[in-house]
Order: C-alpha cells, then structure tokens, then sequence
C-alpha cells in the first residue's frame, strides 16, 4: 500500500479571515477557499485551515513543517513579525537534542508549528 500526501487540518480560532491573510503572508497558496475551509499549498505540501476555535486544542495542536532553508523561513517569519499584523511568537533556530534544527512558531490561533531543517 503506497501512501501519497497526508493533509492535516489546522484551526484558525477565532479570526478566520486574520488566519487566512497570516498563511498567504508566509508564501502558501490558497487554492481553495469558503466560509469553513480554506487549501493552502506550497509545492506538494497541502494543508487545510478550518474555520474552528477551541483554544483549548489549538494551544495543545502541534504540526511539523520541515524545509530546505531554515534560515530564509527564519528571515521571513522575522519580516512577518515586524509588520505587527498577527499575534504569533516565534523562537529563532535552534539545535535540540534530538538531532533536529528547528524554529518554534505559534501562530495566531496557538498552533506550534516545528519548522525544522531537512537532513541533507
């Protein structure tokens, strides 16, 4: 059995359209959009951003993001920062004992997306 894209579904909170702008702002396409779903791609990656608050599970909701330039995500994610537009915290690129290079985001519904570097 060959497995060929696995989508999650992120929550939005409470400002669907604030979540929307954020995601487009990072550079992901959103091919698909309605009042409770939106597609974002970017490549072959595809997620769906679902119009749902539940700050409860948004604060628990974590997703991994691995790139080929963690340091050009990190300089974006800086420039989206300055813009003061969205209620995110992000920790700069870090080593962790786990052998991964990652950068921490929360976005602006609290989902922690690990960003991290793909092994070269």
């Amino acid at each position: 059995m060959k497995v060929t894209k696995l989508r999650p579904f992120i929550p939005s909170g409470k400002d669907y359209i604030l979540a929307q702008n954020f995601f487009e702002d990072l550079g992901f396409e959103k091919i698909y959009s309605d009042e409770g779903l939106s597609i974002f791609r970017m490549e072959e990656q595809e997620f769906f951003l679902q119009n749902f608050h539940n700050q409860e599970f948004q604060n628990n909701y974590m997703v991994e993001l691995v790139v080929e330039d963690l340091d050009g995500w990190w300089t974006l994610i800086q420039s989206v920062t300055l813009q003061n537009k969205y209620p995110i915290r992000a920790k700069e690129p870090t080593m962790y004992p786990w052998g991964k290079r990652e950068i921490n985001l929360i976005d602006p519904s609290g989902v922690c997306w690990h960003i991290s570097e793909a092994k070269k």
